[in-house]
């Protein structure tokens, strides 16, 4: 059975940190392009990061491009995400998803209707 549990969100002051991480099972990611989405009230869900180790690829959205890193361990099949100098902006609910390794190859990295497979969540709040 596929599974994919996010943690390490909460609420910080703008320019403060957090690691979310994505505990997956019933899959390995380092077989998948992985990805982290969020979503904020009233807004689409927009792709944050995304990686395909195997084929080394690494994308960013330009909003978050020198603050936020992805990475994933495989020996503990988890992807995380750190996240520094947030702003209130970056306020959202945060997901990880798995798609077709092709994803990160595609240029479709960005498009949540692209990936199968999701977790339920974990709330940032960035204060000002």
């Amino acid at each position: 059975q596929v599974q994919l549990v996010e943690s390490g969100g909460g609420s910080v002051q703008a320019g403060g940190s957090l690691r979310l991480s994505c505990a997956a099972s019933g899959f390995s990611i380092s077989a998948y392009c992985m990805g982290w989405f969020r979503q904020a009230p009233g807004k689409e869900r927009e792709g944050v990061a995304a990686i395909y180790t195997r084929g080394g690829r690494i994308y960013y959205a330009d909003s978050v491009k020198g603050r936020f890193t992805i990475s994933q361990d495989s020996a503990k099949n988890a992807l995380s995400l750190q996240m520094n100098s947030l702003k209130p902006e970056d306020t959202a609910m945060y997901y990880c998803a798995a798609a077709d390794r092709d994803v990160c190859f595609s240029g479709s990295w960005s498009r949540a209707a692209k990936y199968a497979y999701w977790g339920r969540g974990t709330q940032v709040t960035v204060s000002s």
